[in-house]
């Protein structure tokens, strides 16, 4: 939980931050960047260690990320300017691709479908609170005129989180010795990291029109359907074609996607548009988003129990359902707008996100056996994580079209706040019709549950052969 805490927390806190930082360290147009290059290294890392984690184990891929994110961390809080904070942030997203898979599905080896109701559940509000608790305290480090202690603080809790794992936590691997695919790893980073680039500078570093910027989707296209030709071939592809045949795992990750893009879009722009349109402090503005830690945590504890007795799929729609309700009054934001207009619509965002995001993950690993849990998970955060990337990458080049290339006077950023809400709310309705089209056989037999609990599990130490 304090692995998964720390990767939640550092996609956020720096939203409150950034006009601290670029007092700083200069370059207001680049700021997307931290959110993005740590959200895109996370992701093109995510797949593979989920198909290391099925090889070697889960617990050695865990450690490797929590010291990748501890380097991270230490270099972020040294850093001398935006570029160098940029590239520090790419280190941290790359621990932070290992670190936070593992923890959902250590948590899907030990424990069986009902027990991964409560567990996962916990899981998810951590994932959830820590989210949407860091613009909080980013706002307090930022109005202390401390930013660097952002990233400071995570040096003990990283040590902490290993010395607890190397202790408490045993396991004993059933994949096969296999070649790791660094070939497919490594083109679908280049597509990815291309893919981004272009949403990011296009229209700021180039014309959207203009021989750059229509050639680096080209590329990035090519690297994708390379992508695929490398992995119809590889013996073991880091990420198997089949995730992309089977229905429950399409719709669930196409979730995924819709669920990274709008808690960031959140948790970005909306402590931004507090604080430049509103006039509001930091600190109040990170209260105002942290407000969705009142529907996040309860509405995911809630889950386990309302998917044991309706369904996965239910249950996800119902949550779906309140986060359309909840983005689209966020249109509603203006110059004229209060904290608490905000903080009420992120209760209902994120009692919907509650309600869909644990669900929808837990049905996609039910659907696998333990082998390729790994895999499913990782996919799932993959989905996840590049719906969070592309999404703030959208987002900043429709805010640097309305700032010109600098700061934006406080119209402008209320004009490019609401195309974001609307944008947000097409996301929602998006993330409803991928619940629907989930399979309508979403919850948990009792006998399978049973079935479940009879299999030894060898991350358990007392796990007993039949």
């Amino acid at each position: 939980m304090i692995s998964t805490a720390l990767v939640a927390l550092d996609a956020t806190i720096l939203s409150t931050a950034v006009p601290s930082i670029v007092a700083d360290l200069g370059g207001f147009e680049q700021f997307p960047w931290l959110f993005s290059i740590y959200l895109l290294a996370q992701a093109v890392s995510v797949p593979l260690y989920g198909k290391l984690a099925d090889v070697i184990g889960r617990k050695p891929i865990m450690l490797i990320g929590i010291a990748l994110f501890l380097v991270g961390s230490l270099l972020c809080g040294l850093a001398w300017s935006m570029p160098a904070l940029i590239a520090f942030r790419a280190l941290q997203g790359l621990g932070a691709g290992a670190i936070q898979p593992m923890g959902i599905t250590i948590a899907g080896d030990i424990y069986t479908v009902a027990e991964r109701a409560k567990t996962q559940g916990y899981l998810a509000s951590v994932w959830g609170i820590s989210s949407v608790v860091g613009p909080t305290l980013g706002g307090v480090l930022s109005d202390l005129g401390a930013w660097r202690g952002i990233f400071l603080v995570n040096i003990p809790l990283c040590l902490l989180a290993a010395f607890l794992l190397i202790r408490s936590f045993r396991e004993t691997t059933r994949g096969e010795k296999q070649r790791i695919d660094v070939a497919g790893a490594s083109v679908l980073a280049v597509g990815t990291a291309l893919l981004i680039l272009g949403l990011l500078e296009g229209g700021s570093a180039w014309p959207w029109l203009s021989p750059a910027g229509v050639g680096v989707f080209v590329v990035s296209a090519l690297a994708f359907a390379g992508f695929v030709a490398i992995e119809r071939r590889a013996a073991a592809p880091v990420l198997p074609l089949w995730v992309l045949t089977r229905r429950v795992l399409i719709s669930t990750s196409l979730v995924s996607v819709t669920v990274g893009a709008i808690t960031l879009g959140v948790t970005s722009y909306f402590p931004t548009f507090a604080q430049g349109v509103l006039g509001s402090s930091a600190l109040g503005a990170g209260f105002a988003v942290a407000a969705m830690t009142l529907g996040w945590p309860v509405a995911a504890s809630l889950s386990g129990r309302l998917y044991l007795r309706i369904g996965f799929r239910n249950t996800g729609f119902l949550g779906a359902g309140l986060v359309v309700i909840g983005t689209a009054l966020t249109v509603l934001l203006g110059s004229s707008s209060t904290l608490w207009e905000i903080a009420g619509f992120c209760v209902l965002i994120g009692a919907g996100m509650g309600l869909v995001a644990t669900p929808t993950l837990i049905r996609a690993q039910s659907s696998v056996d333990w082998n390729e849990r790994g895999v499913v998970s990782s996919t799932n955060f993959f989905a996840r994580n590049i719906g969070s990337a592309v999404a703030v990458a959208v987002f900043g080049a429709i805010v640097n079209a309305k700032a010109g290339g600098g700061v934006p006077a406080p119209a402008d950023l209320a004009e490019g706040t609401r195309f974001v809400c609307i944008a947000l709310t097409v996301l929602a309705v998006g993330m409803l019709a991928a619940v629907w089209a989930m399979p309508k056989e979403g919850r948990p037999a009792p006998d399978e549950d049973r079935a479940a609990k009879a299999e030894p599990d060898p991350a358990r130490p007392d796990a007993v052969q039949p």
